[in-house]
């Protein structure tokens, strides 16, 4: 098991422990609602469940994925799947490279990690990174950060973009303090 899938099943088991619910209980309430908009579901559980943002959306995330649907496509791709799906190929070896940065973002604490087409989008209350497979040999992350970074190793990003920031990496070699220390100030940033 991944750090991300063991960091995501101890907060499911968080989850239970607070509701005082099974996760099949849990699933059964949170599809009772028969809205599939994920937003709404997340306010539901929050609501009703006095859950936080974070455990609330790991919870729809996982009833969702249990139910095999989502809104946006008429499917749900778990994190994992999504993961599966980018290091797929020729871009595989990268897999390592990526849950080697993720596991150095754990440290910091308790956020969401979003599957997207491509990518997956790190979030508090609002997206602080991104990451995904730029090519076969590097990945390609994504900065929210309003600082005026000056570095050779990242690139700006016009206006109107998800992040600010950009830069590839594609060696472990490459997750140093630096990048490390911007990922930080992101996360910080995005409470």
């Amino acid at each position: 098991m991944s750090a991300l899938d063991q960091a995501r099943a101890t907060q499911l088991a968080n989850v239970e422990e607070k509701t005082g619910r099974t996760l099949s209980e849990l699933r059964r309430v949170i599809l009772a609602q028969g809205t599939m908009k994920h937003s709404t579901l997340r306010a539901f559980a929050q609501e009703t469940l006095d859950l936080g943002y974070g455990d609330a959306n790991a919870l729809i995330h996982f009833a969702q994925q249990s139910d095999g649907q989502t809104a946006a496509e008429g499917k749900l791709l778990s994190t994992a799947a999504v993961l599966d799906e980018i290091y797929s190929g020729d871009k595989a070896a990268l897999r390592q490279l990526h849950d080697a940065l993720i596991a150095n973002v754990q440290a910091f604490g308790a956020y969401d990690t979003v599957p997207k087409k491509g990518y997956v989008s790190l979030r508090r209350s609002k997206q602080f990174a991104t990451v995904g497979a730029a090519n076969k040999a590097a990945i390609e992350i994504g900065l929210n950060l309003k600082d005026n970074l000056v570095s050779g190793r990242v690139k700006a990003v016009p206006p109107g973009g998800m992040c600010q920031y950009k830069l590839r990496i594609s060696g472990q070699g490459e997750i140093d303090p630096e990048l490390i220390g911007w990922l930080r100030r992101a996360y910080d940033a995005s409470a």
